[in-house]
């Protein structure tokens, strides 16, 4: 089963997503050149948006893990800071030292070589195993380390297992790594594939761009003339279209730990709290540079939620042609009829749709198959669908 997300946004002058020469990213489609936002940058703001709207177990990608979660609970809960220090060092090197390096972390500031996606639940967990050597060897007058390799020759087998048995596996790799996946090449740390699959956004008619100079005026400057300072950005305005993918079989095997083939028997109340959320972001959290100079916050015009088990498909391709603003007076209802249309053609083609679709739009909406409704009710009505799949 999927539940597909597709949404159009429109975005005054602004610089949503940026090249690494700091111009606004772009993309060839349909021999017109777009504006694009990478999924990466969408990503990233519907997560931090999330983060602050949940109590479920989040996760932090970082190289500082061991020295500012794992050291610092320890430190915390009353270890020596030299002892949180040494055995934090010698743990991670145990667990995660990759064939041919001898030393995954530094030894003086515990950071790692990559970031790496850890969940607040395997802080949690490497914390209470040194711990737990800490408090056996002073007890019985033994060497914590030597506790913490027979605890790593244990755990390079199956630290997931292991998780699950300690009672640490609900979200270990947080709600980010449940939806969006971990590729580590790690023999400790569990890979999870990602359910949300995200497309990068981009307008629906051709790119048009200005590149915006501007001038910096010294206060303190007696009896000087001119700018103390003169720069220039690239600006750009536009509708983009955005699309969502997310498998749900699987994102209820990340969140529970079930086997995907099983995923209509468990509990869905973290997994449509997390769908909720995902789509709400999604529709109203913009991503953007240049925050204090372009204010580019924007709600989605439209967001059309598609519930089923048919393979999902892009409608990406009602933008084959570039929607050509000059004729247009109204490119957001232009840019929502060309998706009716495709819509059209694909059923003309395919035959009737298997899915349950809902739409939220602020333009009219004349298809008959989707009833037009509020976007919270669209989000309610998608997630009563999916459960109603429930055997």
């Amino acid at each position: 089963m999927f539940l597909q997300i597709h949404y159009l946004t429109s975005y005054h002058s602004s610089l949503l997503n940026r090249d690494d020469a700091g111009l606004a990213k772009r993309i060839q489609f349909g021999g017109a050149e777009r504006l694009r936002v990478s999924s990466q940058s969408l990503k990233r703001h519907w997560r931090q948006a999330m983060m602050a709207q949940t109590k479920l177990p989040s996760a932090y990608r970082t190289r500082y893990f061991f020295d500012r979660q794992v050291k610092r609970r320890l430190v915390e809960q009353g270890m020596p800071v030299d002892a949180a220090h040494e055995l934090t060092l010698h743990l991670g090197n145990a667990l995660f030292t990759s064939a041919g390096d001898k030393s995954t972390l530094d030894k003086d500031t515990l950071m790692m070589k990559q970031p790496i996606l850890f969940g607040k639940v395997e802080a949690d967990y490497l914390a209470s195993l040194i711990q737990q050597a800490y408090v056996e060897a002073e007890h019985h007058t033994g060497d914590a380390k030597k506790i913490l390799d027979e605890t790593a020759k244990n755990h390079k087998d199956n630290f997931k297992v292991l998780l699950r048995q300690a009672g640490y596996s609900h979200l270990a790799a947080g709600f980010e790594g449940a939806l969006f996946g971990r590729f580590v090449t790690s023999d400790i740390l569990t890979r999870v594939d990602a359910p949300v699959h995200v497309a990068h956004a981009f307008t629906t008619h051709a790119l048009d761009t200005e590149v915006d100079y501007f001038t910096a005026v010294d206060d303190l400057a007696e009896g000087e003339t001119g700018a103390a300072h003169a720069g220039d950005m690239e600006l750009g305005a536009g509708i983009f279209y955005g699309y969502v993918a997310v498998d749900i079989p699987l994102l209820v095997s990340n969140v529970t730990g079930a086997e995907p083939s099983k995923w209509q028997e468990e509990a869905l109340e973290d997994v449509q709290e997390l769908l909720r959320l995902l789509i709400q972001s999604i529709a109203q959290v913009s991503p953007g540079a240049k925050l204090g100079a372009t204010a580019p916050y924007a709600f989605a015009d439209l967001v059309l939620l598609e519930i089923g088990t048919s393979q999902p498909r892009s409608l990406a391709n009602a933008y084959l042609k570039p929607v050509d603003l000059r004729k247009s007076s109204d490119a957001m209802e232009t840019s929502i009829k060309a998706l009716e249309v495709y819509l059209n053609r694909l059923e003309a083609m395919y035959g009737d749709p298997q899915e349950k679709r809902y739409v939220a739009s602020t333009h009219q909406w004349s298809r008959k198959y989707e009833e037009k409704t509020t976007f919270q009710e669209a989000i309610d009505n998608a997630l009563l669908a999916m459960k109603g799949n429930l055997s």
